[in-house]
C-alpha cells in the first residue's frame, strides 16, 4: 500500500516536472524566434536604406547648380558589417529553431544543448561588435565631430537616418532576446550537470 502511494507520488511529480521544463523550453524557443525576427527585420531594413537628394552646392548668376547624392549602406563599411552579422545571427537563429523543433531525437547524449549555448555565446558577441561598430557610425551621421572635421549628413539625408535608428533598435532588441536565452540555457545546462554529478 505505501509502496502504491509513493509510486502515485512519484509520477505526478514527474509529470509535474515534465510540464513545467516542457513550458520553459517553449518560452525559450518563442524568444529566440523573436530574436530571429527582431535580427532579420534589422538586416532587410538596412539592407535596403536608401535615399537619392538633390542638393544645392553652388549658384551660378541665378541659376543654382545643383548635384544628386544617394546615400546607401554600401557606402559605410559599418553598415555593411552591420548586416552581415545580423544576417549570420538571423540565419544561425533560424538553423537552431529547425534543430530544436525537429532534431532532439538525435542528440547525442545532451551535446546539442552544449554547442548550442558555445555558439549563442559567440552569436551575442558577433551581432554587439556589428551594433556597436554601426552605432558609431550612426552618431557621427547625426551629430558628425567638429574635432576631426567631419561634417553630420542626418540633417540632408533624415529618412536615411530615421531608417538607420530604426534598424539599430530592432538589433538591440534581437540581442537582448539572445542574451536572454542564452541565459536561460546556460541555467538548465547548470541544472543538468548538477543533476548527472548527484
Amino acid at each position: 500500500m505505501a509502496s502504491e502511494n509513493a509510486e502515485k507520488l512519484d509520477i505526478s511529480f514527474n509529470t509535474a516536472s515534465d510540464t513545467k521544463q516542457q513550458k520553459k523550453e517553449w518560452i525559450n524557443l518563442s524568444l529566440r524566434a523573436l530574436s530571429f525576427f527582431a535580427t532579420a527585420s534589422a538586416t532587410f531594413i538596412m539592407a535596403l536604406n536608401k535615399q537619392t537628394k538633390s542638393l544645392v552646392v553652388a549658384t551660378i548668376g541665378t541659376n543654382p547648380l545643383t548635384i544628386t547624392l544617394t546615400a546607401k549602406f554600401l557606402h559605410t563599411p559599418a553598415f555593411v558589417f552591420f548586416v552581415m552579422v545580423n544576417g549570420i545571427v538571423s540565419l544561425y537563429n533560424l538553423v537552431v529553431i529547425a534543430v530544436d523543433i525537429l532534431g532532439p531525437q538525435y542528440d547525442y547524449k545532451g551535446l546539442r544543448l552544449g554547442l548550442t549555448e558555445i555558439l549563442d555565446v559567440m552569436a551575442v558577441a558577433l551581432a554587439a561588435s556589428g551594433d556597436g561598430a554601426a552605432t558609431f557610425m550612426a552618431e557621427i551621421g547625426r551629430n558628425g565631430n567638429s574635432h576631426a572635421k567631419w561634417e553630420k549628413i542626418c540633417d540632408k539625408f533624415q529618412e536615411y537616418c530615421n531608417r538607420s535608428s530604426v534598424a539599430l533598435a530592432t538589433s538591440f532588441l534581437g540581442i537582448i532576446l539572445l542574451l536572454i536565452v542564452t541565459v536561460m540555457s546556460i541555467t538548465k545546462l547548470f541544472k543538468l550537470n548538477r543533476i548527472s554529478i548527484s
